[in-house]
């Protein structure tokens, strides 16, 4: 079990996280804006899964984040991915919340629980991601679809 510096154990996650997902899924993309985090997308880079440090607890903030600038189309995402979290949390667990944040964006997260920064927890962050994307996915889509319709 090798220790990893916070910038490594992010930048090497999607090798990591790609290779567990569906294979339909495997076409995600991902960046590293900051150093604290790591976002994976499939186009649209402001509505994605993130993995980053937990900014007020002890842990790792995994989940998807909607950041569009459009703060009524994140109010109508988390809105829908209320009316799953009783299947998400069925899939998932009770940890997970779906909450309005900061400057108009929402998220569907959880706190993993925080260890030392090693390959082996590397491994489980990457697959428990790995289990929420293709929870919160499908959902994802049919939603943002709803949106395109309602925005034509």
């Amino acid at each position: 079990m090798m220790s990893l510096s916070r910038n490594k154990f992010l930048q090497t996650l999607p090798d990591i996280v790609i290779p567990l997902l569906p294979e339909p899924l495997q076409g995600i993309q991902h960046r590293q804006p900051w150093g604290w985090l790591v976002q994976f997308h499939y186009g649209e880079a402001r509505l994605h899964y993130e993995a980053a440090k937990a900014a007020r607890r002890d842990g790792w903030e995994l989940g998807f984040h909607c950041e569009a600038r459009d703060k009524h189309l994140n109010r109508v995402l988390l809105d829908g991915f209320r009316r799953h979290l009783f299947e998400i949390k069925d899939t998932l667990g009770n940890n997970i919340e779906a909450e309005m944040w900061d400057r108009g964006w929402t998220k569907i997260y959880e706190v993993y629980p925080d260890e030392a920064l090693t390959t082996a927890y590397q491994l489980r962050i990457g697959r428990r991601l790995a289990e929420i994307i293709p929870c919160l996915h499908p959902i994802y889509a049919d939603l943002r679809g709803t949106v395109a319709g309602i925005y034509r």
